[in-house]
């Protein structure tokens, strides 16, 4: 008998300590942890290069971009897959999460080989745009410190090369769209491969600074409507 208590007594400790490692917290944070398998731990971007980083990024910016993948505007299996069942209510949810994380980002690292001529046009083409083929500067959606503008408009810095490449691509080639009216898909056609090459390389090449922030307001209207930001942001159609 005493030794059925004690064989008793040991499978019930055994289960309660099994029952007690099931459980985990249910909180956002610990949702999302998927998120971080391929954007880098708390959203700070993947070493990569390909998985940009969503930490910080405007609220509104991020629920666009959930949207956007779950809808069939953007094209990745993978995010598709994982937001296809999610409610917009729950969108909200993850990308005021991400949007609320105020971390450093990483330093700064080395540009490859890139000539003075290159880095001018790019830096012409981000801050002064391009009249003639009616590019508007990317500072004039972006924000002055291209920190992005809240409540739906991304930073640039700290962006890498690849990335900003891959996706002007992509509205190029119309594998990423967004809400009509598709504003960066119109820009995007009228670049030429050298104007992308460019823009990206200067981007990545400029330093983030302590404790970048999206800007609160534009302080103009947009060159352009754009589907993804509020109607207060738009310009003139």
């Amino acid at each position: 008998m005493r030794s059925h208590l004690i064989v008793f007594i040991l499978a019930t400790g055994i289960a309660g300590s099994l029952h007690a490692a099931a459980q985990v917290e249910d909180s956002i944070a610990q949702r999302v942890q998927a998120c971080s398998v391929c954007h880098g731990p708390q959203g700070r971007a993947a070493s990569d290069g390909y998985y940009p980083r969503i930490a910080g990024k405007p609220a509104g910016y991020l629920y666009n971009q959930l949207r956007n993948f779950r809808d069939g505007r953007r094209h990745y299996a993978l995010m598709t897959t994982l937001l296809d069942p999610l409610s917009d209510e729950y969108l909200h949810e993850i990308a005021n999460y991400f949007a609320a994380l105020d971390l450093p980002y990483p330093a700064q690292r080395p540009t490859s080989s890139t000539t003075s001529a290159e880095l001018k046009r790019g830096q012409d083409l981000v801050t002064r745009g391009d009249a003639q083929r009616k590019i508007p500067a990317c500072v004039q959606c972006h924000g002055a410190a291209l920190t992005g503008v809240q409540p739906a408009i991304p930073g640039l810095l700290g962006v890498p090369r690849d990335y900003i490449n891959a996706q002007l691509g992509s509205w190029q080639n119309g594998n990423r769209q967004a809400k009509a009216p598709d504003c960066m898909a119109t820009i995007a056609q009228r670049l030429q491969a050298e104007d992308i090459a460019a823009v990206s390389q200067w981007i990545s090449a400029q330093p983030v600074p302590e404790h970048a922030k999206a800007a609160a307001s534009l302080p103009g209207r947009l060159p352009m409507p754009c589907g993804g930001v509020p109607d207060g942001q738009g310009a003139t159609p």
